[in-house]
């Protein structure tokens, strides 16, 4: 076997039970009485979803950078942090491989279990919570059948055809001329309310009308209603009448 058994109950039960639990583990941990066990498991579970859930994050990233993910699975077998978890999960998330080995609703019991601990003691789990909404999230999509690995799939996208390096270069310039444009427009619309603020008092026209039928300087007058509608606005919002 190749599960790893945490064992909760009397040394007694343990003999009895042993030669059935030796059928199907590589490893059996008595941690205590009835109870420690679960307690234990619940614990190790919390490292294990905040492991995947950082690094579906950090190949987030990577991706993002447009990095290789295969670089930073390379990089992470010789990194102090690498685990047998991380050894198992993270060529399936590369192939965005989520048949469940342990599934999302399983693990998100636990961390809820863990929560619920953590409330009681006044404990402020903030990993643990994070990694509990991820897979929560991943319930209401309707993938809790699914590993929890599954996490990755709100971070990993395939690369658009149209990606090129190039286009990350120039989006924010394109975003630093829209800026421009922007701050350029409101300087001039400033100006054209106060022009429109002074054409008020030689206005013949009606510059408010809520009915009745549009004559032919209408089009002319729109912008007129629309900068006293902003006087008026701005006023009433800093308290002048």
């Amino acid at each position: 076997g190749e599960l790893v058994y945490y064992v909760g109950g009397t040394d007694e039960a343990l003999r009895e039970g042993r030669p059935i639990l030796e059928a199907s583990s590589k490893q059996i941990l008595h941690i205590g009485p009835v109870g420690q066990a679960s307690a234990i498991k619940v614990a190790t579970n919390m490292v294990t979803a905040a492991s995947i859930q950082s690094a579906a994050e950090a190949l987030a990233l990577v991706q993002a950078q447009g990095l290789p993910l295969e670089k930073f699975v390379e990089a992470m077998r010789v990194n102090a942090s690498y685990s047998g978890t991380l050894a198992m999960k993270l060529p399936k998330m590369l192939e965005r491989d989520f048949a469940p080995h342990f599934s999302v609703k399983h693990m998100l019991k636990d961390m809820q279990i863990a929560s619920q601990i953590a409330l009681s003691h006044y404990l402020d789990l903030g990993v643990t919570a994070a990694a509990r909404d991820q897979l929560l999230e991943q319930m209401q999509w309707g993938h809790g059948d699914d590993d929890y690995s599954a996490v990755l799939r709100k971070y990993l996208h395939e690369p658009s055809p149209g990606y090129s390096e190039e286009s990350e270069i120039q989006e924010p310039l394109e975003q630093s001329n829209a800026e421009e444009w922007i701050t350029a427009s409101a300087g001039a619309e400033t100006q054209n309310v106060e022009a429109q603020e002074e054409d008020l008092v030689a206005s013949p026209e009606p510059v408010l009308s809520f009915g009745g039928t549009m004559n032919a300087a209408a089009p002319a007058a729109a912008p007129l209603r629309r900068g006293f509608l902003k006087q008026l606005l701005s006023r009433f919002s800093s308290g002048e009448e």
